[in-house]
């Protein structure tokens, strides 16, 4: 018996649950919600415009922006997310791995005197259905939204910058290469976690060696996926914030997801790093708890 294989199943066990977690995060509306990968904020979508738009002028937007600042005046701020209502844009759009979801910000999209950016939540009010190997346009959603008011705005009225979708197009490759990781993962640590059992009975080192090569797999899936999640994660935001700033966009990373991917692919670094110590002195021990045995 190997007492010290208990730890590397309890890894294994810690590491799956965490994998299947980073999987299926936000795949039903408000199922582990703040476990997204980015969080696009466009409450404040257009309001680059308000103080450029003329007094008459037949453009349907210029309109729309000129009804808001003559009903809010100074309190324009205030009522940041009637913009973007106006428009039929939610508050918010949030990525995952296998759909998004969209909704507002309660009680309002900015802090005030009366509500601390703490106090902010979000509402979801839609999700997409949940899609394997799933990408997200958000060109395209945003434009359907627009569309669909009949107000006769499009994106490239409010300034909707092509370095944007540009960016996503790039990550969404990557989002894919991702699905495929953690699926491969999860596979890699569940048939890790199985053959543990035998190997916390067996003694010799062909099974502690086997345990070794599984975990060493599954460390490595679940690392390259962390890692590729990782940089779709900044160099998204980066992305978006940069380009996306001037009319009103903004991109929130998910940091509690990076640390429920990382946690996975430490607990396989254990198991990996416990197996390789059983092999190399457990069996010594083993050997000199037999003898002692014997002996007595």
């Amino acid at each position: 018996m190997r007492p010290l294989a208990i730890i590397p199943m309890v890894c294994c066990i810690a590491a799956v649950a965490l994998a299947f977690m980073c999987l299926f995060a936000g795949h039903k509306k408000s199922f582990m919600e703040e476990y997204h990968i980015i969080t696009l904020n466009t409450s404040r979508i257009g309001y680059n415009l308000l103080n450029t738009t003329s007094e008459e002028s037949a453009n349907p937007l210029e309109d729309l922006l000129k009804d808001i600042k003559d009903k809010f005046k100074d309190e324009i701020n205030q009522f940041a997310g009637d913009m973007a209502e106006r428009l039929g844009i939610e508050d918010f759009y949030s990525l995952h791995l296998l759909t998004f979801c969209s909704g507002d910000y309660v009680p309002g999209p900015m802090a005030n005197e009366t509500v601390k950016q703490d106090d902010i939540t979000k509402d979801v009010t839609d999700c997409s259905k949940a899609k394997a190997m799933f990408t997200w346009n958000p060109t395209e959603t945003l434009e359907r939204r627009l569309n669909e008011t009949g107000l006769g705005v499009t994106l490239e009225d409010l300034g909707w910058p092509d370095e944007i979708q540009d960016g996503i197009n790039t990550l969404q490759t990557v989002q894919k290469a991702a699905f495929i990781l953690y699926c491969l993962s999860i596979a890699f640590i569940f048939i890790t976690l199985i053959a543990a059992f035998p190997g916390f009975y067996a003694s010799g080192r062909l099974l502690p060696a086997l345990n070794i090569l599984l975990s060493t797999l599954s460390f490595i899936t679940i690392g390259l996926s962390s890692a590729l999640m990782t940089a779709l994660i900044v160099k998204g935001s980066e992305v978006i914030n940069k380009n996306g700033k001037d009319i009103g966009v903004e991109a929130h990373l998910g940091g509690k997801f990076m640390t429920i991917t990382w946690a996975s692919t430490a607990a396989m670094f254990i198991a990996t790093f416990v197996w390789c110590v059983e092999i190399c002195f457990g069996e010594r021990v083993h050997r000199r708890q037999s003898y002692v045995t014997k002996e007595g």
